[in-house]
């Protein structure tokens, strides 16, 4: 029979895939001995089950049971029962850390009858009828999925009715009436009672955390965080404890270290006579966790301690729940917690500094996602305005945008390319949709655990809470600043700091980032360009870990560039390299008109003359890239597009004609010639028509004069000293004999410009290989490789051609709908198809080996910068990856996390093997 359900004393933190992250922790607290409020896990594959066939598993109600009886037990306590009820929180907990997308119910238990007993033995009657009040609402939000808005506007009317300014302010009789209406809109949109049965009550939560999986806001962040849609969440039922049991009670969120900033010290918010849902909702504004030495000292020292217990324990930044339940501290969750980018380079070298992980696992602690953000513009603090108000600082960064109030005007203005703020009074799951569209989040109340603090950090957006001093109406669509008595309205331009909190009106201007700086600049320039400590001691964190990556790493990282000035720029980023020059970027602008004479010579000894104007044009141009990477690796591509795409608009061209024909205008000689040719070029699907190698076979002069300049390019520079090492690369090749026959024409140009410059024969050293784009290139890799010293995996065609696509074509027209549909969990032009092309990219590599043992292989496709695929690359045994200079600084970041994460894999196999 499967064992569905683990009570917490049975598990550990390793347990992920099976307990979620929540279980897991859960059980690895329990085990130290922490004071964890008695309880059970409802395990993955249930949910998995239940997803798969509509209903649970037939053992999981008798497993639940169970589990129950022995919490019941521990607790001296029954469900439900009227006289001392036991109640139970049901709260979801996937593999990863998905904060707020998916579904809580608190106060499970609580009935008509039970609500009495809780007032008696609590002492409290005010306590049972908020803690009653909470269920129904959660509940009815939750489980039977009512408007959650029609609860909150219950709330709001009773409040306003009596003059009140908050949930404290409301009495017994408040509470007690505020449970009956509450009662009344499940009656009335549901057409049943609210459940007074409580075991029907855990059921249907159970059931209803199990659907949360499918949301539309736990789909959305699946998506965005690439986390699979098939892992499915855990359910975790434990014993509530009570932070709004009166005022020697509270509840609160902290971490281990500042995750805005990653400073170590005291770290969080807490509410007193709250729920931990008032925390993360942002209803109403915290205290911070330091005032908890005065609100209740032996609970915040004992807190202290476990907080550095679990960062020793987990070595990491952690993120903790806890509850204060009349003096007595509950710790209710952990996980190592999310943190804005400048905190996540920050806290990884303090832990090494620390003795707590060494500087390989540093590497595997940040990502090029959050390299990627620091390298975002920032601020000018110089002559800008005063701010208009000050927030709490929650997710660092600078953004500017229109305000926008709702998701719907937020993916809207996003979807016509303008950068938008998404402004509220507290943000929930709900509002996902927005915040993944907004540049930015700004909310009057909230802390810095609140829920838009807590995605926004994790998502990488700027975001300001807690602005007390706005009031913000999303129906009016407008924002009163109370201290200016000024207001503002949806579509006015703002800025908000995300470092210091800042909301300024209008545009500020903005200016490159230290880390910027640093990575196109050197260290030095980078702790120049740094205004504080804080930006200093980030700049040097950012240095230590891309250092360290670089020197680890097993695969390098080249640059895609055309001109020397990308090339320098390139390798000021740390480049080892360029992995792909494209040579037909040097036939445009003024050189466009000398391969129309290429194109319109009427026989071999015109063709030659045009061809050799364009000669020395190319030369001067390898000259400059090849001094710009002196002593490092240059691969140069000949011509790859069809010839078309240098000649006029066919349409175009053939309505000009027409009309001055029709006008009895004079046409030029040459504007019918480039029509006849046009004409004659004209193919149906020119991409994959007649370029590429096929190009190079057809005339091949066009070779004689690329590699020719290439040569006398190397030649020339290694007379004055300097060490190129250019790669020739045929492009598009589908077979051994296509590029044998352009490979043996570049290797005899080769070997008369060393004749001509007095060299020995293979003196120059450049090497002639392939750029695979095909399928049929990767399948035949072993015979392309005898005539091949490199292959370098053109990933964006290989896309194109496996799976039928044409990139223009399709990336805006079906491929969001297929990844809304699930086919996709993101597009395969910026993530690489793993299980088809990225297959044909392993097949490639190992059969390019068999060929030829010394095969370098290289990726020069945009895949070439994007982390997952990097990782993928790493696994298959490519040799370097190539992608656009400003992504350089990110994929050497991954390329060293890749090595990292790859040894740890191959050890854990091995160690697996040897135990086996």
């Amino acid at each position: 029979m499967t064992k569905y359900v683990y009570s917490f004393t049975e598990g550990n933190k390793d347990m992920k895939d099976l307990l979620g992250g929540k279980g897991a922790n859960l059980a690895e607290m329990v085990g130290m001995g922490m004071p964890v409020p008695p309880g059970f896990t409802i395990t993955t594959e249930a949910c998995r089950y239940y997803l798969e066939n509509g209903l649970e598993p037939d053992e999981l109600a008798d497993q639940v049971t169970e589990n129950l009886a022995v919490v019941e037990k521990e607790m001296g306590k029954k469900l439900g029962d009227p006289d001392d009820p036991l109640l139970l929180s049901v709260r979801s907990g996937a593999k990863f850390s998905m904060p707020g997308m998916m579904d809580t119910v608190l106060n499970i238990g609580l009935t008509d009858e039970s609500v009495q007993g809780l007032a008696k033995q609590s002492g409290d009657e005010r306590f049972a009828w908020d803690s009653y009040r909470r269920l129904i609402q959660m509940f009815g939000k939750t489980v039977l999925d009512i408007d959650g808005d029609l609860f909150a506007e219950a709330v709001t009317d009773l409040q306003q009715a009596h003059g009140y300014s908050g949930d404290l302010d409301m009495t017994t009789n408040d509470l007690r009436e505020l449970t009956s209406i509450f009662k009344g809109i499940v009656r009335r949109t549901t057409g049943r009672n609210f459940p007074q049965n409580p075991r029907s009550q855990m059921n249907l939560a159970i059931t209803a955390v199990f659907r949360s999986w499918n949301t539309e806001r736990a789909t959305i962040y699946r998506r965005r965080e690439h986390i699979p849609d098939d892992l499915g969440t855990a359910v975790n039922i434990q014993t509530m404890v009570f932070g709004n049991l009166g005022e020697t009670s509270a509840t609160g969120v902290c971490f281990t270290r500042d995750p805005s900033t990653g400073h170590s010290g005291v770290y969080g918010d807490f509410l007193p006579n709250a729920q931990g849902e008032d925390v993360v909702a942002g209803i109403r504004n915290t205290h911070p966790l330091s005032d908890l030495e005065n609100f209740d000292k032996p609970a915040y020292d004992q807190l202290v301690g476990i907080m550095r217990e679990l960062e020793q324990h987990y070595k990491d930044l952690c993120d903790i729940e806890f509850t204060i339940q009349e003096g007595k501290l509950w710790m209710l969750q952990t996980r190592v917690g999310k943190r804005t980018p400048a905190a996540a380079f920050r806290v990884a070298v303090q832990l090494v500094e620390e003795g707590l992980i060494d500087k390989k696992e540093s590497i595997t602690r940040v990502t090029g996602a959050q390299l990627t953000s620091l390298l975002f513009p920032q601020f000018k603090r110089e002559g800008i305005a005063a701010p208009i108000c000050i927030g709490t600082p929650a997710s660092p960064g600078a953004a500017v945008g229109k305000i926008v109030f709702d998701n719907a005007s937020a993916s809207k203005h996003a979807a016509e390319g303008e950068s938008v703020i998404l402004v509220r009074r507290e943000t929930n799951p709900d509002d996902l949709e927005g915040m993944v569209a907004a540049q930015g989040v700004l909310t009057a109340r909230g802390g810095k655990t609140s829920h838009a603090a807590v995605v926004a950090r994790g998502m990488g957006r700027t975001a300001v809470v807690g602005a007390e001093d706005l009031v913000i109406n999303e129906a009016s669509g407008t924002v009163f600043i109370k201290s200016k008595h000024r207001t503002l309205h949806e579509g006015d331009l703002i800025s908000i700091d995300g470092t210091t909190g800042e909301v300024f009106e209008g545009a500020v201007p903005v200016e490159d980032s230290p880390v910027m700086v640093y990575v196109s600049s050197g260290l030095e320039a980078g702790l120049a360009a740094a205004t504080d400590d804080d930006a200093r001691d980030l700049v040097n964190a950012v240095h230590k870990i891309l250092t360290e990556s670089d020197e680890v790493a097993r695969m390098k990282v080249r640059a895609n560039a055309d001109t020397p000035e990308d090339a320098a720029k390139a390798r000021a980023m740390g480049a080892t390299g360029i992995g792909l020059v494209r040579t037909e970027h040097m036939f445009l602008g003024d050189r466009r008109e000398l391969v129309e004479h290429v194109i319109l010579a009427e026989d071999d000894e015109e063709r030659a003359a045009a061809l050799a104007t364009l000669r020395p044009l190319q030369k001067s141009d390898f000259l400059g890239i090849f001094e710009a990477m002196d002593g490092l690796p240059v691969v140069v591509r000949l011509i790859d597009p069809p010839l078309h795409e240098f000649l006029p608009d066919l349409t175009k061209l053939s309505v000009e004609i027409a009309v001055a024909d029709a006008k009895g205008e004079k046409v030029s000689e040459r504007r019918r010639q480039l029509l006849a040719a046009a004409e004659e070029r004209h193919e149906a699907n020119p991409m994959l028509g007649l370029r590429g190698v096929r190009l190079s076979i057809e005339i091949p002069g066009f070779v004689e004069t690329q590699v020719r300049a290439v040569a006398e390019a190397a030649a020339e520079l290694r007379a004055k000293g300097l060490n190129p090492h250019p790669e020739v690369m045929i492009p598009l090749v589908g077979s051994e004999k296509e590029l044998q026959i352009v490979a043996d024409q570049a290797r005899e140009v080769i070997a008369d410009v060393e004749k001509e410059n007095k060299l020995a024969a293979g003196e120059l050293g450049i090497s002639v290989g392939t750029m695979i784009e095909l399928p049929r290139a990767a399948i035949v890799a072993d015979k392309i490789a005898k005539d091949a010293q490199f292959f370098s995996f053109g990933t964006n065609d290989l896309t194109q051609t496996t799976l039928g696509f044409s990139r223009d074509d399709v990336e805006h027209e079906f491929i969001p709908l297929y990844i809304t549909k699930g086919i996709f969990q993101e597009s395969p032009f910026g993530t690489i198809d793993q299980e088809g092309v990225g297959e044909l990219v392993r097949i490639g590599v190992e059969r390019g080996h068999k060929g030829r043992p010394d095969i370098v292989t290289g990726v020069c496709g945009e895949h070439g910068g994007d982390p997952q695929s990097i990782h993928f690359f790493e696994a298959c045994g490519v040799d370097y990856v190539s992608c656009s200079p400003f992504r350089v600084p990110i994929a050497r970041l991954e390329v060293g996390r890749a090595t990292v994460r790859n040894e740890s894999s191959l050890a854990e196999h091995g160690a697996a093997g040897a135990t086996a």
